[in-house]
């Protein structure tokens, strides 16, 4: 079901088509920002009609992957099984998270377990200081988008 809502959402324009395979999307301070920033193209905070337009028609471009002016249900399935996929592989991540996290193997994650379990934090920390500068954040984030395509 979740599935559908969001090959739904897709067609209606409301979600960017690389929304539907974000395993672990960055979070955002407000809900609806990601969203934001993908479509207000001119940077004004809001999203007029024109852009969602546009929006929409390179969410069409995107699904019509033969270029013929229609999305036929090959292509339909396509892209479900594309977000499908997506789905799969980042649940076994999630899997594969958690047992890392479960210290003791208990089969829980205590609390302390979770706190205790930065990989990207450290990863993204290359001089060790303990903090994120701006460069660092961007060198992470460029490893982390370039993993998700």
């Amino acid at each position: 079901m979740k599935h559908a809502s969001l090959l739904a959402a897709l067609l209606l324009g409301l979600a960017p088509l690389s929304a539907a395979h974000a395993g672990n999307p960055p979070s955002q301070d407000m809900p609806g920002q990601r969203i934001l920033q993908r479509i207000d193209t001119n940077g004004d905070g809001a999203i007029s009609k024109d852009e969602i337009m546009s929006a929409r028609e390179r969410i069409f471009k995107r699904l019509d992957r033969n270029g013929d002016g229609v999305i036929d249900e090959k292509e339909i399935e396509t892209a479900r099984q594309a977000i499908a996929d997506r789905a799969a592989a980042t649940e076994a991540r999630l899997g594969t998270r958690w047992r890392r996290m479960d210290r003791n193997g208990d089969g829980k994650v205590t609390e302390e377990e979770f706190q205790a379990s930065t990989p990207l934090f450290d990863l993204a920390d290359r001089n060790g200081d303990g903090k994120l500068s701006a460069d660092e954040i961007a060198a992470i984030r460029k490893i982390v988008a370039a993993h998700a395509n």
